[in-house]
């Protein structure tokens, strides 16, 4: 097994995962089948899904399979009896509750592979063909972000709101064949973030998060049925 067979494959399921063949939360094929359809070894894959679950873009669950997007953490049922019972508002106030701390420690930890990793999600939203792409991307930087705050207790709680998020939020209400717009604020409001984090800026950090979180709710809003 060479690393460029394991590189060639992480490469074809980052594609496969971007293209949208199985979005947040959808169940992959099994390995046997993922082995055929990649002409790749058993152990190949397995080398190349362990960097992705270790990146966050899967999780797996013994017994049920692999899965796209990062673990709920706690009884899935549970979630999704929460998820039955909030709704989008409800999910952007919890969000500016969280994340905005989530930012500060960030500031206080992240390491200089945690900042090139979220330089490297903003670089991929800014590149994105269509708001599916971007949103994986998007995704991935606040997790990056919530990671590098160096605390697992935040981190789940991150992950379990986030896992709701994705449920109620915005496979809703997003047009997933538009493309997303270059002036649209979150390019902004992602690079001035990272930057703040970068410069050790707890305050800042927070108060950036906070305000994008705002302007990600506005958005929210305007989306929802009902609204003009």
């Amino acid at each position: 097994m060479s690393q460029h067979a394991v590189d060639r494959t992480l490469a074809l399921m980052r594609q496969m995962i971007e293209a949208g063949d199985y979005p947040l939360n959808s169940r992959l094929p099994p390995e046997r089948d993922l082995c055929d359809r990649l002409g790749v070894t058993r152990n190949t894959l397995r080398r190349a899904l362990s960097t992705l679950e270790s990146e966050g873009q899967i999780w797996r669950h013994v017994g049920k399979g692999t899965f796209v997007g990062t673990p709920p953490n706690g009884a899935l049922d549970d979630l999704s009896q929460v998820t039955s019972r909030t709704n989008p508002t409800e999910v952007m106030q919890a969000r500016q509750m969280v994340e905005p701390e989530l930012a500060r420690l960030a500031a206080l930890n992240a390491s200089a592979t945690d900042i090139e990793e979220m330089r490297h999600c903003i670089q991929r939203t800014k590149s994105a063909r269509n708001w599916r792409t971007y949103e994986m991307w998007d995704n991935r930087l606040h997790r990056a972000i919530a990671k590098a705050g160096g605390n697992g207790c935040m981190l789940a709680v991150f992950d379990m709101l986030n896992t709701i998020r994705r449920a109620v939020t915005w496979g809703r209400l997003r047009r997933y064949d538009l493309t997303p717009d270059h002036s649209h604020h979150s390019f902004a409001e992602h690079d001035s973030l990272v930057d703040a984090i970068e410069h050790r800026d707890t305050d800042l950090a927070a108060n950036l998060m906070r305000e994008h979180l705002r302007e990600v709710r506005r958005d929210l809003l305007q989306a929802m049925p009902g609204r003009d």
